[in-house]
């Protein structure tokens, strides 16, 4: 193996401590947080310089950035919003940066006419009941700090905003098609086109959703707390005034009012999978079971149609779509589905039908649009992705294990058929937020694949996978069944062998970077190399910076001596120890990210290019004016190709 020049650059570490409910907390390099001092550019120019310099010796770099191009040129295309007889869509054709929004085959908005820089990403949309408005919001550079704009479709003029305070507002717009409700600074707000001023609806500041009924009648508001929500339901004819129908309860529960009139609910009160009860919107609190919890399979979607009511559920990770009788709720049947994979949300028109449109992919399958017509009862293929290739040389299965505390888990192996292990592998994971991992096409899954090697989603507690139950098991001071989850299916791959400890890298964003630096940090025997992107690391100050605030329901805070404890048992930060010989680490951060703030990264790399007494290295990849959620198409190919060649020559793949 190819060996770097490691001088590292000189970090000064602190004698920093904190004396926090009676712990002595260490923080050498408080002195990263801050990007804008000169010490901090002085020791990220080196970084930007060290990783370069290895980047030019990874021999798969440009192979697998043909191959990653090659794989992602399959486009996408949306499920698509229908007003009327006007059809709303995203399509990307191969080779394009940004999705394009399309009306009837037409583009109404394409982010790179508006920015010809390609940092410009349209973050959300929604067109007016009739057709002719289109709500529209716009961020740059991966902030997602949103701008509200509404555009008249038919002459492309813009009627209204620019509103800012909008990140992930959702918009309900009503049937008159001159106002709507929105979310802006975290506060739920009611807008006529042309008013200066918006009235508050809700202003206890929340992640809210919103939901209307078609009549505009009623009016749902959800604010997400944790592993819950709070619920409203506003009656709009009589004033508006949101009366509380579920607050401080420890369930997910979602209402809509359908065509008819009648309240659909979908909780996961006394039942963690959830179950499907129905009611009279005028007793929001009165409400009678229709389709019972199935204690196996998370539900995950509801279609009203005009004949039938279809429930989309996930069962061990795969999607399946039920078809019940619209009055009792009794099954009736299933829809047919193109294959054992992942099925999207269930599209419907709003003024009423018997079709539903949905995405469906698996490991091999790009994402493609299916329609059901519930009168004919056939499923076909509605909109393919506009450069849809050959499936990949691949094959995927499920493998099952069990954790520590005797939990059956399962993860999903995808490899070449034929070739004999053991194998370079990729041990990929997240195990939080109630986040489901389903069987999905990825061009750097494949990318990965088609070069000889194996790549490996587990199913960790945390997720959503087995329903709100499964949630909470990996949550707060569940946190540690997570991260055994993860060791055990490290260790089923190489006891089964599929790979080894010299051959096994860790892979993980967000909260599955925590996932990979807690991994590291307690059992770096496991694993020769790990990427560890936009990760949350320093577990104690975490809530400080970015979304950190909204993220304390999840895992604790460290105002709470209790949670305090459980934080410092795994922030990967407080847990780098001197002299351990750690594996080679890559570190990806994005300058544009307003989620989790960069300065995790900054500060744990520091720590481990201190303690570490191996010769892999520990390297920082920093990209300026991009986002937590990812910028264009080339931006994205590029990381994907550097995380993926840092992994194969740690790993020894060389196919």
């Amino acid at each position: 193996m190819h060996h770097l020049d490691l001088s590292y650059p000189d970090a000064e570490r602190l004698p920093l401590v904190d004396q926090l409910h009676g712990h002595e907390i260490p923080d050498p390099y408080r002195w990263l947080e801050d990007p804008t001092t000169p010490q901090t550019r002085q020791w990220q120019a080196t970084q930007d310089q060290l990783w370069l310099n290895h980047a030019t010796t990874l021999p798969g770099r440009y192979q697998f950035r043909t191959r990653v191009r090659a794989l992602s040129s399959v486009g996408s295309v949306s499920t698509p919003v229908w007003r009327g007889d006007r059809c709303f869509v995203l399509r990307r054709a191969a080779g394009q940066e940004h999705p394009i929004l399309y009306v009837d085959d037409a583009v109404l908005l394409d982010p790179h006419q508006l920015d010809p820089t390609g940092r410009t990403t349209l973050d959300s949309w929604q067109p007016s009941p009739d057709g002719t408005l289109l709500a529209y919001q716009i961020s740059q550079g991966g902030t997602e700090q949103s701008i509200l704009h509404v555009l008249d479709i038919a002459t492309g003029q813009l009627v209204d905003g620019p509103i800012d305070g909008c990140r992930y507002s959702p918009v309900a717009w009503l049937p008159d098609g001159k106002s709507f409700f929105y979310v802006r600074c975290r506060r739920v707000m009611r807008r006529e086109l042309g008013r200066p001023a918006d009235e508050p609806v809700l202003t206890d500041e929340a992640a809210y959703g919103l939901d209307l009924s078609v009549d505009g009648r009623w009016l749902t508001i959800s604010a997400a707390r944790g592993a819950a929500n709070d619920l409203w339901l506003a009656d709009l004819q009589r004033g508006g005034r949101p009366t509380i129908v579920q607050r401080g309860i420890d369930a997910i529960t979602v209402m809509t009012v359908s065509r008819e009139g009648r309240l659909y609910v979908v909780t996961t009160r006394d039942a963690p999978t959830g179950k499907i009860c129905v009611g009279d919107p005028e007793k929001p609190l009165v409400w009678h079971d229709y389709v019972p919890a199935d204690p196996d399979a998370p539900l995950s979607g509801l279609a009203i149609l005009d004949k039938v009511v279809l429930v989309g559920r996930t069962r061990n990770a795969v999607g399946e779509i039920a078809i019940h009788d619209l009055s009792t709720g009794r099954q009736l049947g299933e829809v047919p589905l193109p294959g054992v994979g992942s099925v999207g949300s269930l599209a419907t028109r709003p003024e009423g039908d018997n079709q539903v449109w949905f995405s469906y992919t698996d490991s091999v399958t790009p994402t493609a649009v299916y329609q059901y017509d519930a009168t004919s009862a056939r499923t076909t293929l509605w909109a393919s992705p506009p450069g849809a290739i050959g499936t990949a040389d691949a094959e995927s299965r499920q493998v099952d294990y069990t954790s520590a505390d005797g939990t059956a888990l399962q993860m999903l192996v995808v490899a070449k058929p034929g070739i004999p292990g053991p194998r370079p592998t990729i041990l990929y994971g997240y195990g939080g937020f109630g986040q489901s991992l389903t069987p999905t096409y990825s061009a750097f899954t494949l990318a990965w694949v088609a070069a000889g090697g194996v790549f490996v989603t587990a199913t960790l507690r945390g997720g959503g996978e087995r329903g709100n139950d499964w949630h909470k098991a990996g949550m707060l001071d569940q946190k540690q069944n997570v991260f055994d989850d993860y060791f055990a299916a490290a260790e089923t791959l190489i006891a089964e062998g599929w790979t080894t400890p010299e051959q096994l890298a860790l892979c993980g964003e967000s909260n599955g970077g925590l996932l990979v630096g807690a991994a590291i940090t307690q059992r770096p025997e496991l694993f020769t190399a790990a990427v560890c992107s936009a990760p949350l690391l320093d577990m104690v100050r975490y809530e400080q910076f970015g979304l950190g605030p909204s993220w304390v329901p999840e895992f604790g805070s460290a105002s709470d001596p209790a949670q305090l404890a459980t934080l410092l048992s795994y922030s990967p930060y407080h847990r780098v120890r001197d002299g351990e010989n750690y594996p080679a680490v890559l570190f990806t951060v994005f300058g544009g990210d307003t989620r989790v703030d960069p300065l995790h990264a900054r500060k744990m790399c520091a720590a481990l290019q201190h303690a570490t007494s191996s010769e892999r290295p520990i390297l920082l990849r920093y990209e300026p004016d991009t986002g937590h959620a990812g910028g264009s198409t080339s931006k994205g190919i590029g990381l994907a190709a550097d995380m993926l060649a840092f992994l194969a020559h740690h790993t020894g793949l060389t196919r």
